[in-house]
């Protein structure tokens, strides 16, 4: 893991088909986040690669950068933020999804190595902490297994 990138696991007592539907709702991202970031989705699930919602975002839940509202363009598994910030930022959220005896492992991964080099030079990344991936998580495994005991 580099500076520049942040990953967790957590194991899910779930199957990765039930984790992956929640993944490519818009609706299931604005429920597991975690950051209070994502005020709204909208968009149909998405059902192969390049295939896109708009998730409507506000920045104050960090308090850090004044953007107001904004959108931002989802592309699933993994998706760059395509948004009305010009230079783009070019900073990268994803997941993979692994099949184990218990469930599945869920790997959640932020990745700002090829931000453009004006938001380097802006001093606010990682936008998130490995807290609030990690907390992302549970948000996840209480929504695809509610009351589901953690795998040992």
């Amino acid at each position: 893991m580099t500076s520049e990138r942040l990953e967790v696991q957590r194991t899910i007592p779930a199957e990765a088909a039930a984790i992956f539907k929640v993944l490519c709702d818009p609706q299931g991202h604005v429920a597991i986040d975690s950051s209070g970031m994502l005020m709204e989705a909208t968009g149909e699930p998405v059902k192969a690669v390049g295939d896109s919602f708009v998730v409507h975002m506000d920045r104050d839940a960090l308090n850090d950068y004044p953007l107001g509202l904004y959108d931002v363009t989802v592309n699933i598994v993994a998706w760059t933020i395509l948004g009305q910030i010009r230079p783009q930022i070019g900073h990268v959220y994803g997941y993979t999804l692994d099949p184990v005896e218990d469930g599945t492992m869920v790997t959640s991964f932020y990745d700002w190595s090829q931000i453009d080099p004006a938001w380097k030079e802006a001093g606010i990344f990682p936008v998130l902490s490995e807290g609030a991936l990690r907390a992302t998580l549970g948000i996840l495994a209480r929504t695809v297994a509610p009351g589901v005991p953690r795998p040992a």
